[in-house]
C-alpha cells in the first residue's frame, strides 16, 4: 500500500513540473492576425505637492521652474496635453481621474488615483516606442497644432512669401480679404497688397493702402516682414482707425491754424518736448524771428535766445542767471502763473502770458499793448491835470454819477468837510456824503431835495440852496447836472460869494 501512494505522488509531482515546463516555453500565439500593441506607460507618485517615486521615461515629461513644487512641474509638462489637470488645492477632495489627450491622434490617456495623502499618477499610451519620447512627440504635435490654428485662424492678413517671391501660404483673413477685393480668393498670386517686399527691408513697418474695388473705398494696413530662411512672412494690421484720427487731427490743426492766423495775439506752443509745435504769421511780426527758424521747430531755450539777441524781450541783467531765468519763467508758465510786461528799448510794451496745455504742451502768448499802455497814460495825465485844475478853486466841488457814487472831488472839499474819499476801501455813496455833510450842518430839507436829485434820472434843471455849516458859517450848495446823467454839488461860502460879487461891480 505505501509502494502504491509513493508511485502516485511521484507521477503526479512528474506531470506537474512537464506542464509549467511546457507553459514556460510555450510561444506567444499567431495566427496570421495583428498582434494587439502592449501598454507602454509612466508612473509618478506624490505625496502631497512633493514627487517621492518616478520611473525614469516619467521623470522627463515634468518642466520644473525656479520656486515651484513638484506638482505645478507636473502640470507645465502634461497641462498643455491633457487639459483639466487638477491644482494641488484639488487633490484632497479628488478620488480617481481619468484624462484623454487633447489631440485627435493622441490616443494617450492619464489616471490620477488617490489613496490617503499620497496621489498616483499613470499615463499610458497605446503607441509601441519609448514613453518619453512619445510624450515629447505628442507635445510637438499639440503645439504644431495650436500654432498652425493661432496663424491661419489670426484677425489680420498673414502669408508667406518664398525666395521667389511666390505667396506659397496665406491665412484665412488673407483670403477674406482677397474675396472682398477682387470677388475670388482661389488664386494666391493675384495682388493684395501693392508694394515690393524691398519696401519694409530694414524697415520696421510700412503703410500700404488697399482700394476695394467693390466699395470703391481705400484701407490701410501696417505691413511688417519677418525674415524666416530664406523665406519672409508678412503681417499686416489694420490702422483704418489710426489714419482717421490722424486726418482729423490733421484737419483740427488747420482749422486753428487759419483761425491764429487771424489773431493779432502772437501764438507760441511748444508740445511735451519742449520743441515749437504751432505759431501763427503775428508772431513772427511782433517778435521779428525769420519763419525758417520757426519752422525749423526750435526749442523753449532756443526761442527765447533769439527773442533776446533780436532784443524783443528785456535785456538780462546778469547773463550769467539767464538760463536760470528762463528756466523759471518756463516753470511758471507750466502752472499757468507766468504774466509778466515787457517794456523794450523800441519803446514798445509786450504783455506776455504762458498757459498749460494739455499732454504737456504750453502756450506763450504775445501782445503788443503800446497803444493801450500810451492810451492809459494819456489819460491819467488828463486825470491828473484836471485834479489839479479843479484843486485851484476855492469853492468845494464834488461829483456824483448817475448811481449815486462819489467820482470825483477837489482839496477844497477835502478840507471844509474833513473827508477823503480816495482813502475809502468802499465806494463813498451820496447818502454816506449826506450823512458826513448833516453833522457839520445845521439841519435843512435842502439834504433830502439833494438826494433825490442825485439819484433821479431824465431832465433836470440846477437849483441852489443857502446852508448853514457848523465851521465855515453860511455857504451855498449849487447842484447842476453834467455828463452821463452825473451830478456837480458846488460849496460856496459867503465870504467868497461877496467877494465875487465885490469883483464883480467893481
Amino acid at each position: 500500500m505505501a509502494i502504491l501512494e509513493l508511485i502516485v505522488v511521484f507521477v503526479s509531482a512528474l506531470s506537474a513540473a512537464v506542464a509549467g515546463f511546457v507553459f514556460l516555453r510555450r510561444s506567444p500565439r499567431t495566427d496570421g492576425a495583428t498582434p494587439e500593441l502592449q501598454n507602454h506607460g509612466m508612473s509618478l507618485l506624490f505625496e502631497g505637492v512633493d514627487l517621492q517615486h518616478a520611473t525614469p521615461e516619467a521623470e522627463t515629461t515634468l518642466h520644473r521652474l525656479p520656486n515651484k513644487t513638484d506638482w505645478q512641474a507636473l502640470k507645465a509638462g502634461l497641462g498643455a496635453r491633457f487639459p483639466g489637470l487638477p491644482d494641488a488645492a484639488e487633490l484632497p477632495e479628488l478620488e480617481t481621474l481619468t484624462l484623454a489627450a487633447a489631440s485627435k491622434g493622441d490616443g494617450a490617456v492619464l489616471r490620477l488615483q488617490r489613496e490617503a495623502d499620497m496621489t498616483r499618477v499613470e499615463l499610458e499610451d497605446t503607441a509601441p516606442a519609448d514613453p518619453s519620447a512619445q510624450h515629447k512627440l505628442s507635445m510637438l504635435q499639440f503645439e504644431l497644432d495650436t500654432l498652425r490654428l493661432a496663424a491661419t485662424e489670426a484677425p489680420y492678413p498673414i502669408w508667406l512669401v518664398d525666395d521667389d517671391k511666390t505667396i506659397c501660404w496665406r491665412n484665412t483673413a488673407y483670403r477674406s480679404l482677397q474675396a472682398a477685393m477682387h470677388g475670388t480668393d482661389d488664386d494666391a498670386q493675384i495682388e493684395v497688397f501693392h508694394f515690393t517686399p524691398t519696401d519694409v527691408s530694414g524697415k520696421t513697418s510700412v503703410r500700404v493702402p488697399v482700394k476695394m474695388d467693390r466699395s470703391e473705398t481705400t484701407e490701410w494696413y501696417n505691413v511688417t516682414a519677418t525674415e524666416a530662411g530664406t523665406s519672409t512672412v508678412f503681417h499686416a494690421v489694420d490702422i483704418n482707425a489710426v489714419i482717421q484720427a490722424e486726418v482729423a487731427q490733421r484737419n483740427f490743426v488747420q482749422t486753428l491754424a487759419k483761425t491764429f492766423a487771424q489773431l493779432s495775439i502772437g501764438l507760441a506752443i511748444f508740445d511735451r518736448n519742449g520743441q515749437l509745435a504751432l505759431f501763427n504769421p503775428a508772431l513772427v511780426d511782433l517778435t521779428s524771428l525769420p519763419a525758417e527758424f520757426l519752422s525749423g521747430r526750435p526749442d523753449m531755450l532756443s526761442f527765447f535766445d533769439r527773442l533776446r539777441d533780436n532784443r524783443v524781450m528785456p535785456e538780462p541783467k546778469n547773463y550769467g542767471s539767464w538760463r536760470q531765468e528762463i528756466s523759471e519763467m518756463i516753470n511758471a508758465a507750466s502752472h499757468g502763473s507766468y504774466h509778466e510786461t515787457w517794456n523794450l528799448d523800441t519803446g514798445h510794451t509786450y504783455r506776455v502770458s504762458g498757459r498749460p496745455h494739455p499732454d504737456g504742451a504750453i502756450a506763450f502768448l504775445i501782445e503788443d499793448i503800446t497803444a493801450e499802455i500810451s492810451l492809459t497814460r494819456n489819460f491819467r495825465a488828463e486825470l491828473e491835470l484836471g485834479q489839479s485844475l479843479m484843486d485851484t478853486f476855492d469853492d468845494a466841488l464834488v461829483v456824483f454819477s448817475s448811481a449815486g457814487v462819489l467820482t470825483f472831488c477837489n482839496a477844497a472839499y477835502r478840507e471844509m468837510w474833513k473827508l477823503d474819499p480816495d482813502n475809502s476801501f468802499a465806494d463813498v455813496t451820496i447818502v454816506d456824503s449826506l450823512q458826513a455833510w448833516q453833522e457839520k450842518c445845521a439841519p435843512d430839507p435842502a439834504w433830502g431835495d439833494m438826494r433825490d436829485y442825485v439819484m433821479k434820472c431824465g431832465e433836470r434843471a440846477a437849483w441852489d440852496a443857502d446852508l448853514e455849516h457848523h465851521d465855515k458859517g453860511p455857504i451855498r450848495a449849487q447842484v447842476s447836472p453834467i455828463a452821463s446823467g452825473a451830478t456837480l454839488i458846488r460849496f460856496t461860502e459867503f465870504a467868497h460869494v461877496a467877494d465875487n460879487q465885490i469883483a464883480q461891480v467893481t
